[in-house]
């Protein structure tokens, strides 16, 4: 190897360091589908960890649809969307994603990252896109990619958002991009009071549904849903990988916006597209969750419950509203050491720390899915405050 790429990933220690200290919490195998009980080393484990909000990754359903559509299909699209990777069954899903969240037109990308990459990096030279702080790091990536200039504002703050908005041209390009549901922090974007600054300063907006769908809005359709301004909202984002159990994501809009994207965005054009099975399963995943609304009451029934109990038990979960609850540790290597005593009691959850927090934002990540049972829950919560008052994380 080069001897200075040698040297520079060679300074690289960190990892190993925390895999001394025997509190190393990546990659660690599951041998087992994303259920709320899955196996690790052998064992049952109950799964705090996972994005599956609806718990359909495991479900027979989607699992039959996504081997019904390698025998017809194959594998492999074995190139772009753009070139030969078009199924029927893709447009098939865009239509339902399109209906789904109200917009006219959908397009499909191999992932959620991709999508985000692929769609903010559009933006145009001499235009300007905002982005919540908490934004998601494909948002991110994808607005250094664009000749935009990018302004943050501070989380969820309006007044923070409109002081930005103040610093630009009126006639200029402008785009406001945030999460529905934050990723970490649980809490949701104050779509109503966005919109409204969009308005009067001659901005779009996009959210980014990713954490959403499946859990807000009517039957699951999203935020803009949710608070009823799905008009008012230029384009919508998600992924597959989340409630719906699959891979790939999309954005939906207005058929010119669509129409630009089809043919400018570099991460569609030139990646592989969604392979037959993950369409599948997609096409029957959102089947499911508009015929079974159940799944989203009893997700929303078990989180009514935990944060009565986190809070009742003195645990700080910030201001989360949705599934996703923030543990706050604020040390690391606490919330390591937490997360490691959590494996050995039979429960997986994930550590958020720096460089992804600050130091004094550390928490770990404890999040429902609609396959939960209460019991299952309190048992987890149960093992949670132990460790925690074992830690005085809590005292």
């Amino acid at each position: 190897m080069n001897e200075l790429f040698n040297e520079l990933f060679g300074r690289y220690t960190l990892a190993d360091e925390v895999k001394a200290k025997g509190i190393y919490p990546y990659y660690r195998p599951i041998e087992s589908g994303q259920d709320p009980v899955v196996r690790m080393d052998g064992k049952p484990v109950l799964m705090f960890g996972s994005n599956s909000y609806l718990g359909l990754s495991d479900d027979p359903r989607l699992k039959e649809a996504a081997i019904e559509a390698i025998r017809k299909y194959g594998t492999s699209c074995s190139g772009s969307r753009f070139l030969n990777g078009t199924l029927d069954i893709h447009l098939e899903l865009e239509e339902k994603l399109a209906k789904l969240v109200g917009k006219e037109d959908a397009v499909t990308f191999s992932t959620g990252f991709q999508t985000n990459l692929g769609v903010v990096s559009l933006g145009t030279r001499g235009g300007y896109i905002f982005l919540d702080s908490y934004d998601h790091a494909s948002i991110i990536d994808g607005s250094r990619l664009s000749f935009s200039k990018v302004f943050k504002f501070s989380h969820n703050d309006l007044g923070s958002l409109e002081e930005k908005l103040q610093r630009v041209e009126y006639n200029r390009p402008k785009l406001i991009v945030v999460d529905g549901i934050y990723s970490m922090s649980g809490d949701i974007a104050p779509l109503p009071g966005i919109l409204d600054l969009a308005e009067q300063y001659n901005a779009a907006v996009m959210v980014d549904d990713a954490h959403s769908l499946g859990v807000l809005g009517d039957h699951g359709r999203g935020t803009a849903d949710y608070f009823g301004v799905t008009d008012r909202v230029d384009l919508i984002m998600g992924t597959f990988s989340k409630s719906f159990g699959s891979l790939g994501g999309f954005i939906a809009g207005s058929r010119n916006m669509l129409n630009y994207i089809r043919h400018n965005s570099r991460s569609l054009i030139f990646s592989a597209s969604m392979p037959p099975a993950n369409v599948a399963a997609t096409i029957k995943a959102i089947d499911i969750m508009l015929s079974e609304p159940e799944r989203i009451e009893h997700l929303w029934e078990i989180t009514d419950f935990a944060h009565k109990e986190f809070v009742r038990r003195g645990f700080d979960i910030g201001v989360t509203q949705s599934p996703i609850f923030p543990l706050y540790v604020r040390d690391t290597d606490k919330c390591l050491t937490a997360v490691r005593d959590a494996l050995e009691e039979g429960v997986f959850i994930t550590p958020v720390i720096p460089p992804a927090v600050p130091p004094d934002s550390v928490i770990i990540r404890f999040a429902m899915m609609a396959t939960h049972t209460r019991e299952q829950v309190e048992e987890g919560i149960d093992k949670m405050e132990r460790i925690f008052r074992k830690l005085e994380i809590i005292k």
